[in-house]
C-alpha cells in the first residue's frame, strides 16, 4: 500500500507518516510540504530516517499534486490551523486561509477522483458551533469551567462534545473552511466512489511540537515556560478556567493507522477524536502543572476581555472511535505532559531560534 501525506513537514504530519512507515514493510509512505511553515524544514532528516519520501510542492497547485507518484491513500495533514486567522493582525487573509483550507482539499479531492485514492481528512473540533458551546450552561469551580448538568444541548453529552452537536455558524473562519472541506469531501466519495474517512480532532499536541500559540495550549506553554515566559491567561474573566483535551499525534496515528488497514469497515465516516475527561486540563491546571515542573516563581496574571472565536470548554466525546475502530488513548495524561515539558526544556535553544528570540 501506498500513502501520501500532505503537510508532511508539520509535527502532525510528520509523527504520522513515521508512525505508518515503522507500521509495516508492505506500506510505503511519501509526503508533499511546501516549507512555508517557519521550521517545517527540519522534520526532513527526521523523515529521511524513517524511510518516509519527500517532495516539494504545495497543496493549492494542482499541478503540484499531478506531478506526484500514485496513491492508495492520501492522508491530509496540510492546513492553515490557527482559529484567528483571517481576523488577527499579522495572520493569514481571509483569501489564503481558503486558499489551503478548502481550495487545497479540492485538488487533493480530484487527486483522488482521477487516481482513485482513498482519502482520511484530518479535520477540526473548530466545526462545531462557537455560539453553541457559549451558551452551555457552566459551573465555576475553583480550577475549570464544568457542565452544569441542566439545559444542555444536543450532541453535548456526560463525555463532553459529540458528532451531534450543532455545526450553525458562527464557527471562526477556520472552522468554516474545514467543514466547508468535509461537506466537498463527502459530495467527492459519494459521486466519484472512494473510501473517505473524516477525523474531527481537538487539540494535538507533544514532544516535537514548536509550540506557537495556533498549534494549541499544552505544548505552547510548555515552550513558554521553558523559555523563562508567561503565558496569560485570557478570557472569560481571566483565570484561566476553560478547559481543553488532547491527544499526541503519535495517538492520532494509531487510528488512521486502523482507517487505512480496513478500508470496507461500515464505521461512521466521521468521527471525533480527542482525549475526553481524563486527558483534559483548564488552563489553570496546565499552568500549575508547568510552574511545578519548571519551578517558576511568580503568579500568571490574567486578562478578563474574551477574545472572538473564543470557547470556555471543550472536551471530545470518541465514543463512536472507541466503538467502531477499538481506538482509546494508552498514555496517562499526565506522562504525555510531562514528556512535552521534559522535551521543551530540553530544547531551548532550537524553541527560542523558532519563536524569534
Amino acid at each position: 500500500m501506498k500513502v501520501l501525506i500532505t503537510g508532511v513537514c508539520g509535527y502532525v504530519g510528520s509523527r504520522i507518516a513515521a508512525r505508518l512507515a515503522a507500521s509495516s514493510r508492505g506500506l510505503r509512505v511519501f509526503g508533499v510540504d511546501n516549507l512555508s511553515r517557519r521550521g517545517s524544514e527540519t522534520n526532513l532528516p527526521f523523515l529521511d530516517e524513517r524511510g518516509v519520501r519527500f517532495f516539494h510542492g504545495d497543496v493549492r497547485l494542482a499541478e503540484d499534486l499531478d506531478a506526484l507518484p500514485q496513491a492508495d491513500w492520501v492522508v491530509d495533514c496540510a492546513a492553515n490551523p490557527s482559529v484567528m486567522a483571517g481576523v488577527a493582525p499579522g495572520t493569514a487573509t481571509p483569501q489564503q486561509l481558503t486558499a489551503i483550507n478548502l481550495g487545497g482539499t479540492l485538488n487533493l479531492l480530484e487527486y483522488c477522483r482521477r487516481r482513485g485514492s482513498g482519502l482520511v481528512l484530518l479535520s477540526t473540533s473548530r466545526v462545531y458551533s462557537g455560539s453553541a458551546l457559549n451558551a452551555v450552561p457552566f459551573r465555576k469551580t475553583a480550577t475549570r469551567f464544568t457542565p452544569a448538568g441542566r439545559g444542555l444541548p444536543q450532541g453535548f453529552t456526560p463525555r463532553g462534545v459529540s458528532e451531534r452537536f450543532s455545526t450553525a455558524a458562527p464557527l471562526s473562519l477556520y472552522g468554516a473552511t474545514k467543514l466547508a472541506s468535509e461537506v466537498m469531501a463527502e459530495e467527492y466519495a459519494c459521486n466519484f466512489n472512494f473510501p473517505l474517512r473524516i477525523n474531527r480532532s481537538g487539540v494535538i499536541g507533544g514532544p516535537g511540537q514548536f509550540g506557537k500559540a495556533d498549534q494549541g495550549i499544552f505544548s505552547y506553554w510548555a515552550c513558554a515556560y521553558a523559555l523563562g515566559r508567561r503565558p496569560k491567561f485570557i478570557g472569560y474573566g481571566g483565570r484561566g478556567l476553560q478547559v481543553r483535551d488532547w491527544v499526541s499525534a503519535e495517538e492520532v496515528a494509531e487510528l488512521v493507522l486502523k482507517q487505512l488497514r480496513n478500508p470496507g469497515s461500515k464505521a461512521p465516516r466521521t468521527v471525533n477524536i480527542g482525549g475526553g475527561l481524563e486527558n483534559s486540563m483548564s488552563l489553570r491546571e496546565l499552568d500549575d502543572f508547568c510552574r511545578d515542573f519548571f519551578r517558576a516563581a511568580g503568579k500568571t496574571e490574567g486578562i478578563a476581555a474574551t477574545r472572538p472565536n473564543d470557547v470556555p470548554y471543550y472536551v471530545t466525546d470518541s465514543a463512536l472511535a472507541e466503538k467502531h475502530w477499538g481506538w482509546r488513548l494508552e498514555e496517562p495524561n499526565e506522562a504525555r505532559l510531562e514528556r512535552t515539558c521534559r522535551w521543551a526544556q530540553e530544547n531551548r535553544d532550537f524553541i527560542a531560534r523558532w519563536w524569534g528570540r
